[in-house]
């Protein structure tokens, strides 16, 4: 009972909940670092706030996987380098979550890819998880990325790319890989990257935070 009037919840708009402009970050099992980057998604909130007009909180939440506090959030992030484990409850959780309006971003900080893909094909089984074209509205929401996904730092000379699952024609789930756009929303000293390289990251991040929430 309690699973449905959550969804509902969801169903009749994020707009209802004090936390309707809000990201929480997701914490899995498996052994992987979802904790990795703590600096990252406070940063990404205050380059919104300042330049894009949402009025997010500046500290961000933790929510685990199987917990209804996960239906309170429109938008979850999600990060780290290592394994990442569902149960089959977290699963039936987080498609109940997305098919009702919520959106999961996964960065892969390096090393996640070849846990977190098996991991969502188990969750939606039937979608392909597929490259998201440049024509994307979530390349040009705010700033303009022509080429796509910005690349932050270098780990295997392959090219970034964003993947998604879609669901009635909307993103409920990014996957972005080879770019590391975590690393880029840090702060300075942590991984000493140019200016420029830094601000690309954050606008990506900003993109994404505003298609979200206007979609």
């Amino acid at each position: 009972m309690q699973k449905i009037l959550v969804t509902l919840l969801l169903l009749v708009g994020f707009g209802l909940s004090t936390k309707a402009q809000e990201i929480a970050i997701l914490k899995y099992q498996g052994g992987g670092d979802w904790y990795a980057n703590p600096s990252a998604l406070p940063n990404l909130i205050a380059f919104c706030n300042s330049t894009i007009g949402t009025r997010l909180n500046a500290k961000p939440e933790t929510v685990e996987v199987g917990s209804n506090s996960i239906f309170q959030y429109p938008f979850l992030h999600m990060t780290g380098h290592g394994n990442v484990v569902f149960s089959l409850e977290e699963k039936e959780n987080l498609r109940d979550y997305l098919l009702s309006g919520g959106f999961l971003h996964i960065d892969d900080n390096y090393g996640m890819r070849e846990y977190i893909i098996g991991q969502i094909e188990e969750l939606f089984p039937n979608s392909d998880l597929e490259e998201i074209g440049l024509d994307h509205p979530i390349f040009s929401q705010e700033f303009k990325f022509p080429q796509g996904l910005p690349k932050i730092h270098e780990h295997d000379g392959k090219r970034p790319q964003a993947l998604g699952i879609f669901e009635n024609k909307r993103l409920v789930l990014l996957l972005t890989l080879e770019s590391d756009l975590g690393d880029g929303w840090e702060d300075p000293a942590v991984h000493n990257d140019p200016e420029e390289i830094r601000k690309k990251a954050l606008q990506m991040g900003a993109n994404i935070v505003s298609y979200v929430f206007k979609n």
